[in-house]
């Protein structure tokens, strides 16, 4: 059986001394979920990259949109470190890398993209609600203001966390993140982690709230209507859920696990068997969220019309090429 030693050897340490983890699920099932998360992220996303850079910002939607799509390309590349040092394959090196940078930017991204799942199911309740009221949140300025404050504010909070886990990197050390932070490094770590559930929490009562009166909406819409001529738009109305949806299946778990696991690697919860059980639900729950990077390119496709008329003549693109160029490799 493999395991993780988790012995303290410096003082930023508080996981239970003599307290060992059973790696098999982190380095050999994980390893192999995240990897497919990735190759479908790369491919989804580059699409989606590709898509937008052809759509111009005309409206508050696009701009939330394709600041969503930065986020989960970055978020995306950041999986691929998370394999390599989970499955064994790169040196220990990679893992205090990841510590130090891109567990942090993994992180700062997903929770950029919470915030902006929050503006984007803001701009729908505005959209169904007040169709014909006009304020400064629906101006592209104001969008792109907030967008810009959001990616400023979530990597200041962040950069701390990186230059904070300073301590010197050894094969050891690097098994637990935590072993490589200062004494203030681990203070800021858990002031973050409760920034971090305040931005989640806030947001999960925001979108509530305005699924909630959308739901009203919609339904009194359904039962005003009747006539056959208006299921096309009642389906349209319908598809705004996915916003709710999407950010419910992915990181609604995770942040109900995040809490007590903040408390294992704090010190507070010391025993070794509910200490491991937690690390083992936030992996898990982690993944979940990971998939984010899958999920978010059906809310393009259900509330984009700009991005579902490119599509098909993207992949149809695509797919000739492919052809032509399996056809040109069996001429030779």
């Amino acid at each position: 059986m493999n395991t993780n030693s988790s012995n303290t050897t410096n003082g930023s340490s508080l996981f239970p001394v003599h307290c060992s983890r059973d790696a098999r699920m982190t380095q050999l099932v994980f390893p192999i979920l995240y990897t497919v998360v990735f190759c479908l992220g790369v491919i989804m996303n580059s699409v989606s990259v590709w898509i937008f850079f052809q759509v111009p910002s005309k409206s508050v939607f696009i701009v939330y949109l394709k600041n969503t799509v930065v986020a989960d390309v970055i978020m995306t590349l950041a999986l691929l470190f998370k394999i390599l040092t989970d499955s064994g394959i790169a040196p220990w090196q990679v893992k205090a890398f990841v510590c130090r940078f891109s567990a942090v930017i993994f992180y700062v991204t997903m929770y950029i993209n919470i915030i902006l799942l929050g503006f984007i199911g803001f701009d729908r309740f505005l959209k169904i609600v007040r169709p014909f009221r006009r304020n400064s949140m629906h101006r592209v300025s104001t969008a792109r203001a907030i967008s810009l404050t959001v990616w400023i504010v979530m990597f200041g909070l962040s950069v701390p966390n990186m230059i904070l886990t300073s301590e010197e990197a050894t094969p050891l050390t690097v098994r637990k993140c935590t072993d490589l932070k200062t004494a203030l490094g681990v203070k800021w770590h858990e002031a973050v982690n409760y920034i971090s559930l305040v931005i989640f929490w806030t947001t999960f009562i925001s979108l509530t709230l305005f699924y909630t009166v959308i739901s009203k909406k919609v339904y009194d819409s359904y039962t005003k209507s009747h006539s056959k001529q208006t299921a096309a738009r009642k389906n349209t109305k319908a598809k705004v859920f996915i916003v709710i949806i999407v950010f419910f299946l992915c990181f609604a778990p995770f942040h109900f696990v995040r809490m007590p696991y903040t408390y294992s690697q704090t010190g507070v919860i010391k025993d070794c068997h509910l200490s491991n059980r937690l690390f083992l639900a936030k992996e898990s729950t982690l993944w979940v969220a990971a998939t984010n990077v899958c999920m978010d390119p059906l809310i393009y496709v259900l509330l984009c019309k700009p991005f579902r008329k490119m599509l098909p003549g993207i992949m149809n693109s695509k797919i000739s090429s492919l052809e032509t160029h399996i056809n040109n490799e069996s001429t030779v």
